[in-house]
């Protein structure tokens, strides 16, 4: 599952969801809906404004974690040599 880690770069810098989406010009529920995963895609703008206002890179932003299913697949994986 890709998720968006905004809420700890925020609190990294001691800055506010509410000062964030004053500086993008976003609404408090679209801010909310990508923080919570409830988007199902995100402009490069977007992604591009967030790491310019969080000072960090896409690959800080945007994290990527093994969901379910992937975890399981690899537990019943057997290795071979």
């Amino acid at each position: 599952m890709i998720t968006i880690n905004i809420e700890q770069l925020l609190q990294r810098q001691g800055k506010s969801k509410y000062w964030l989406r004053t500086q993008m010009n976003l609404t408090s529920r679209n801010l909310n809906r990508i923080i919570r995963n409830q988007t199902t895609s995100i402009s490069f703008k977007y992604i591009e404004d967030f790491c310019k206002f969080l000072n960090c890179t896409p690959g800080e932003l945007i994290i990527l974690q093994p969901s379910n299913e992937t975890t399981n697949e690899n537990k019943n994986e057997k290795i071979v040599s």
